[in-house]
């Protein structure tokens, strides 16, 4: 059941699963909502977590128009929900909202057990000629960019068959079509584009203020980086010395929650049973 916080700027819409055990916290990224976790909810739920996933400002059932989108914003509107159901939380934040993670994890201590940040955007971007030389980057960040210039809800999904390499979840033809309505709706494209004029600066500054243990994961495929492995180690290398711990999926694209729920949930678990505090 869709529950609605009133935060400073809009109404965030948010779905609770599990009546009690540690509250973990997930977000999803930009263009998308909280069905994005649609296959791990109920194995969190199920191993005794009370699981909050989240829309974005912009995205799913929560208002549309946002005075600004950035990382810090939303981070303050995850910590809102932490506070609003009486943290603290493991966070997990997948692309723009695992920068979103960082700062939130920063900014508040005590509300951020941990987190976890599935294909993140936490550091400034750099294009390398190494990167341009990756046909998958390449077509990504075509899409990408065009999605961007034209609001092209179209371009958008060609991106999605860009980060869905191999193979898609059973139900991806039904998930993607909500996607579409989702972004004609007014406002959402408006919201997405907004997100993606970002930049994660915000998050890079503050990750050697992260005190909390930090999990992430890349998928080996992902589009967003010419080499994953290497963003996500330089993330952990930027957080204080042994908080941070990389893992990959092998052959997932930027939705290793999606793709591969059963080793993404593997992880979590593992990462959930040594950080989630009731």
């Amino acid at each position: 059941m869709t529950e609605y916080l009133n935060v400073d700027g809009g109404t965030l819409a948010y779905e609770v699963t599990g009546d009690s055990g540690p509250l973990v916290v997930l977000a999803h990224g930009m263009g998308d909502s909280r069905e994005a976790y649609r296959f791990v909810v109920p194995r969190l739920a199920a191993a005794g977590y009370r699981v909050a996933a989240v829309d974005l400002r912009g995205c799913g059932e929560s208002s549309a128009r946002w005075p600004s989108y950035s990382r810090t914003d939303i981070a303050g509107d995850l910590l809102a929900v932490i506070r609003h159901l009486g943290g603290p939380a493991v966070l997990v934040g997948h692309s723009i909202s695992g920068g979103a993670a960082t700062i939130a994890a920063a900014q508040s201590p005590e509300a951020v057990t941990g987190i976890v940040e599935l294909a993140p955007f936490t550091r400034k971007q750099s294009v390398k000629l190494a990167d341009l030389r990756v046909a998958r980057y390449r077509r990504g960040m075509a899409r990408l960019l065009g999605t961007g210039l034209f609001g092209s809800v179209r371009l958008w999904r060609s991106y999605l068959d860009v980060a869905y390499p191999g193979h898609k979840p059973a139900d991806w033809s039904d998930r993607a079509a909500r996607i579409d309505d989702m972004l004609r709706e007014p406002g959402r494209m408006a919201a997405m584009r907004g997100m993606g004029r970002s930049a994660p600066s915000d998050a890079g500054a503050q990750l050697g203020n992260v005190r909390c243990p930090v999990l992430i994961v890349e998928g080996t495929l992902d589009p967003d980086w010419g080499d994953p492995r290497a963003e996500g180690a330089a993330i952990v290398a930027a957080l204080p010395a042994g908080l941070g711990r990389l893992d990959m999926v092998e052959g997932a694209g930027h939705y290793p929650h999606v793709q591969y729920p059963d080793e993404v949930v593997a992880l979590l678990l593992d990462f959930l049973r040594a950080h989630a505090r009731a």
